[in-house]
């Protein structure tokens, strides 16, 4: 190994953490201690901020980072799409960090990577879905959550479900003050959700953080469970309603590429299909249903039927 790989290579390991001592360096590279101290000088000299205590070692000042000195074009388009990503869906300091990311990331890559990059950049583009008008609000609040997730701090805040906060007064709304412990945030198709232990119902609930308002930490903290693990968390499925919908092929194709997370699985009757959803309430397929007109038919259970008649005979009343 040359001195300019055996300098970096030990720069890598210091950026890891923990201080590293010459005596072991030496011995991981397979060269003499004198050497180390030199290729040391060498990158205190160059501006590499390192930190040298007898008895300990060799460590670097806090806050130094590497920034990778060897990327490909694809990966450099990675790292930026993410850096697109994060812009969009993260408010605050992870927002504000994402973009400074960018800027230095396209300040050290060689011209010709970089125009590569830029090229495949211009082929590529991260589609979502539009977002609401409230989303700077709903940035603003996950920001919050995050910061209390981070801390520790239960939440208050006013819950409003969908519909309900034009029609409701003053007193309903405060009426559904919760107080939580914020176990952690989840991205759900381009939505914001709030996993937390709710006080009120003592249990671990979902609350949809562009439905928060008067959202604020408070100074109450909470230990998270020895057994809870926000990437290996699954929440019960409480689908227990099933309903049959027979559709024409077309039909049942675009469910298929909506990816409804109602539907269960899909087969052939003849030229048809036969759509086998399962729901918590059979008023949740009606979007759906609609949508389809007269390309799909309820099959069962008698009570979806009448929803969708009953659907219709208001739809016809506004006309």
């Amino acid at each position: 190994m040359n001195k300019t790989d055996r300098m970096l290579a030990i720069l890598l390991r210091l950026q890891r953490g923990g201080p590293r001592r010459a005596e072991d360096l030496a011995r991981t590279f397979e060269t003499s201690v004198r050497t180390i101290y030199r290729d040391m000088q060498a990158l205190s000299e160059s501006g590499v901020p390192i930190l040298g205590t007898p008895g300990t070692g060799y460590s670097l000042m806090e806050g130094y980072f590497l920034p990778p000195v060897m990327l490909t074009a694809d990966e450099a388009l990675a790292a930026l799409i993410g850096t697109d990503f994060t812009a969009r869906y993260f408010g605050g300091r992870v927002q504000t960090g994402s973009r400074a990311f960018r800027e230095k990331l396209e300040l050290i890559l060689p011209a010709n990577v970089l125009e590569e990059v830029e090229r495949l950049r211009a082929a590529t583009k991260l589609v979502s879905e539009k977002k609401p008008p409230e989303s700077e609000d709903e940035l603003e609040a996950a920001e919050c959550l995050r910061e209390a997730v981070l801390e520790r701090r239960k939440v208050e805040f006013v819950y409003v479900k969908a519909g309900e906060e034009s029609s409701a007064s003053g007193s309903a709304l405060e009426a559904d003050r919760r107080t939580a412990a914020p176990y952690g945030l989840a991205l759900l198709r381009g939505v914001w959700m709030l996993i937390a232990r709710c006080d009120r119902q003592q249990a671990i609930r979902h609350f949809r953080v562009s439905r928060m308002r008067g959202l604020t930490r408070t100074d109450e903290t909470f230990r998270m469970p020895d057994d809870f693990r926000l990437s290996d968390y699954r929440a019960a499925d409480d689908r227990t309603l099933r309903a049959v919908v027979r559709a024409d092929a077309s039909a049942a194709e675009r469910v298929k590429e909506q990816r409804s997370y109602y539907l269960e699985r899909m087969e052939p009757d003849g030229a048809d299909r036969l759509l086998h959803f399962r729901v918590r309430h059979f008023r949740e397929l009606l979007p759906l249903l609609l949508g389809l007109g007269a390309s799909a038919e309820v099959l069962e259970p008698e009570e979806l039927r009448t929803l969708v008649r009953d659907e219709l005979q208001n739809m016809l009343k506004r006309y």
